[in-house]
């Protein structure tokens, strides 16, 4: 009989449960939306209703089937500090809080940015990461440092809540800065810096491994939500990467080489398993702006009717275009104060070719993204709402000269957790062969990318002079 599988995908704002069988179909569904706690720079919530949250998710679920084994990918580096009778001292520190960005600029001053890439595969030493955050404990809060028994992630505190065990995958911890990426073990320096002893800390292990039981469920480890998601997708090997056209744009390729630092290097290497690793690029904005455009200037359009209007201009928009930065830009040039921007405007131009041009600058990020990579390439898989569309996936496909796929589910994190969950019990030899076996191709998109060469040219000289005004 097959196994029932749940993947649990516990993302900023909402938590998404999916139960599947072994064949990847999906049985049942559950979500959940909560409202994080935020005062200036700090933004928190209360560690016990993150559990409430999940718990309350899965008895749904589990009202009408029976679960073999469960697996949670969480948000990366929210912090939650408990004490020895398990109990948090104070709410989770959400990974968007910036309250140690003093502390972070000191880590930096201590090991530098090369040093930490080597051993983190980090590029940057952001506020909002958790062996920052530890430290600013230890200045500003020195009577819940003390009382810590435990610092921990979210997936870890989930665990600990449904088997009393202290674990976590390494593939959640490569972005703690506490973790070495090669060898997925605790960084000693890192810890005496801090004042800490691994102790404080939960036992790490690869995705996919069984830790414990939750009411007659077996537990497994999973990995940050980003690669539960590319795992779901089924991006588990060279050769493929993936696109996520959402609110904002996230670019994942898997490669089997540590990239060699440079100044001025910009990609995070993510461990997913030894000697395996996710390279992450990513942008605030990308379907945002759509959504802010058909919001402000197309009311009423669903999305089907914005292709229609969009299909109708020309590849590269008879000269216009659109700079996407409504929130500034992150990777490869961090330009906080970058807006977006429509040039080129002319009496010819109509909604359709402004709707076009949003959606060819999002294609002109993921080809920068791509190039900036260098990896050796042979399909990209869309995800994301930005998949739903043909002519948009039609275009990237032009823009960037790969394959683009689509993907017949959706939630391809709850389905990357419930993978990890199938392999821990025996269900499946191994991730790459559950992704082989369940993850299934929808459509596939190879368009002719000859007239978009000299196009996406003169975009990047035009966006280069256009940059420099921000």
């Amino acid at each position: 009989m097959s196994k029932h599988l749940l993947g649990v995908d516990f993302g900023t704002t909402a938590l998404k449960a999916c139960l599947f069988d072994e064949e990847g179909n999906c049985l049942a569904s559950e979500s959940a939306q909560y409202k994080l706690i935020t005062k200036g720079e700090f933004i928190e919530f209360d560690a016990e209703e993150f559990f409430a949250v999940f718990k309350s998710t899965v008895d749904k679920i589990r009202k009408n089937y029976k679960i073999d084994a469960l697996s949670v990918d969480t948000q990366g580096e929210t912090l939650i500090v408990i004490d020895k009778d398990g109990k948090p001292l104070m709410n989770a520190i959400i990974w968007l809080d910036n309250r140690a960005s003093e502390q972070a600029k000191k880590m930096e001053n201590k090991f530098g940015i090369k040093k930490m890439y080597e051993l983190t595969g980090q590029t940057e030493i952001p506020a909002g990461y958790p062996a920052p955050k530890i430290e600013w404990l230890k200045d500003n809060a020195p009577e819940i440092f003390e009382k810590a028994y435990k610092f921990l992630l979210l997936e870890d505190y989930i665990i600990y809540r449904m088997t009393g065990k202290f674990a976590a995958s390494r593939a959640l911890y490569s972005s703690s800065l506490l973790m070495n990426v090669h060898t997925g073990e605790y960084i000693p320096e890192v810890l005496d810096y801090l004042g800490i002893t691994e102790d404080k800390l939960s036992t790490l292990y690869e995705s996919g491994v069984v830790v414990g039981e939750y009411d007659g469920i077996k537990v497994t480890t999973s990995s940050l939500d980003q690669i539960a998601g590319i795992t779901g997708a089924g991006v588990v090997k060279e050769g493929l990467m993936s696109e996520t056209t959402g609110t904002a744009l996230a670019v994942c390729a898997i490669t089997n080489e540590f990239p060699p630092y440079f100044e001025g290097l910009k990609v995070p290497a993510h461990y997913v398993k030894k000697g395996t690793y996710c390279l992450l690029m990513w942008a605030p904005t990308a379907g945002a702006m759509l959504e802010w455009f058909k919001r402000s200037f197309c009311e009423g359009f669903d999305y089907g009717k914005i292709d229609v209007i969009a299909e109708k201009a020309p590849a590269g928009c008879e000269g216009l275009i659109a700079l996407p930065h409504l929130c500034g830009t992150v990777m490869p040039e961090n330009n906080p104060n970058a807006k977006g921007v429509f040039f080129g405007i002319e009496m010819k131009h109509d909604r359709g070719h402004f709707v076009r041009a949003i959606m060819e600058s999002v294609a002109y990020m993921i080809k920068e993204y791509v190039d900036y990579m260098n990896l050796p390439i042979d399909q990209i898989r869309s995800m994301g709402g930005g998949g739903k569309s043909d002519l948009w996936c039609n275009i990237k496909s032009a823009v960037t000269g790969k394959t683009i796929v689509t993907l017949q589910q959706n939630e391809t994190a709850c389905l990357g957790s419930a993978m990890f969950a199938g392999v821990g019990i025996g269900a499946f030899d191994s991730v790459e062969s559950a992704a082989e076996k369940i993850v299934t191709i929808k459509k596939t998109y190879k368009a002719d990318s000859a007239e978009y060469q000299k196009i996406y040219k003169d975009y990047k000289e035009k966006e280069k002079k256009l940059m420099q005004i921000f």
